[in-house]
């Protein structure tokens, strides 16, 4: 029988160093009907003549400017043809059987829709890693948290989470998806540039009824922190405002008003916590995220009528989690109360 075909795509912006460390990984991959792509964000480094020269049977599809993750995505995607994609980041060392059960798990299922493998630390080998771990999850006032990691702390993989199942998202990281899925929800939304765009695609899918899946029998090694690292303040910027655009978007109309207002409150503490420990541009960072939500929020283009979107979805935790981490000190994914999920 004829296996599905896949593309791994690859986003590169001046990444040449990651292309040299974590290419050999991936076309070691043994899936039989597969094509690796890069798609370049206008890069100025050596990428594309290291691929080139190096890899020649790697397809390259330049962009003629840096659209950021989503943009760069949505522009590439549009000229790959595949089953399926899988979007990987280019600090992500694999195995060569990685792919074969996350599509197994996909093909079972035709309301699979997105799939991750364990995401896994690179430098340290026995940790998850923090853009993925064991799955995805989000709070009910829109914090996302994962199997195996709860805000900074990440727990070491003991096997604990060697189960498939259905989570609320999937790592951008190592994202697997059906094409058909990417064109249904229009792939990321251009808004987001970068962070979060992951969850946002997820749950527009959870909202029209597909599964997204944690694929426990797969897994692979992610560096992280490769384009902005975790003290960049235009990447504080972009998760508090595109935490709120996530919460607009993809919440009932009241639910979500509520929800926005209290966060507003807690991004506020936040703000305060930034001044006290000196990081002044981190604080600006919240306080123009704000603004900028502020300025657009009447922004109309969601294609849902929002006071008929589902208010209970897997993977949703019916709860606080900055209540549970900070207040119970429950700093572990299986101390949560199982009854909330």
């Amino acid at each position: 029988m004829n296996k599905p075909k896949v593309a791994i795509v690859i986003l590169n912006w001046n990444g040449v160093n990651h292309l040299r460390t974590f290419l050999p990984s991936v076309i070691t991959s043994s899936y039989p009907n597969l094509e690796i792509v890069v798609g370049d964000n206008a890069s100025t480094d050596e990428s594309l003549s290291f691929i080139e020269d190096t890899y020649p049977a790697i397809r390259i599809i330049r962009n003629e400017e840096n659209y950021g993750f989503t943009g760069g995505y949505n522009r590439v995607l549009k000229q790959v043809e595949a089953d399926y994609y899988i979007l990987l980041n280019s600090d992500v060392e694999v195995h060569p059987g990685w792919i074969e059960p996350v599509i197994d798990l996909m093909e079972s299922d035709p309301l699979i829709a997105v799939a991750a493998p364990k995401i896994l630390d690179y430098n340290k080998r026995e940790y998850f890693e923090h853009a993925g771990a064991a799955g995805g999850y989000i709070d009910s006032f829109g914090y996302p948290f994962c199997q195996g990691r709860m805000f900074y702390e990440i727990e070491k993989d003991n096997g604990q989470y060697n189960t498939s199942h259905e989570v609320f998202w999937a790592t951008g990281a190592a994202m697997f998806i059906k094409k058909k899925c990417w064109d249904e929800a229009a792939g990321f939304d251009d808004r987001f540039f970068a962070h979060m765009e992951e969850i946002d695609l997820c749950w527009r899918l959870k909202n029209r009824g597909y599964k997204v899946m944690y694929c426990a029998e797969s897994y692979v090694y992610h560096l992280g922190g490769g384009t902005l690292n975790t003290e960049n303040p235009f990447k504080t910027y972009l998760n508090f405002r595109n935490n709120l655009l996530l919460l607009k978007k993809n919440l009932p109309f009241w639910r979500g008003a509520s929800v926005i207002t209290t966060r507003f409150f807690l991004d506020f503490t936040a703000l305060v916590r930034f001044l006290s420990e000196g990081k002044r541009k981190d604080a600006w960072a919240v306080s123009k995220a704000h603004q900028n939500f502020a300025r657009n929020i009447f922004h109309s283009e969601e294609e849902h009528h929002r006071d008929k979107l589902p208010t209970k979805l897997t993977g949703m935790y019916r709860g606080s989690i900055v209540w549970e981490f900070f207040v119970k000190k429950c700093h572990l994914f299986s101390c949560l109360d199982k009854d909330k999920f």
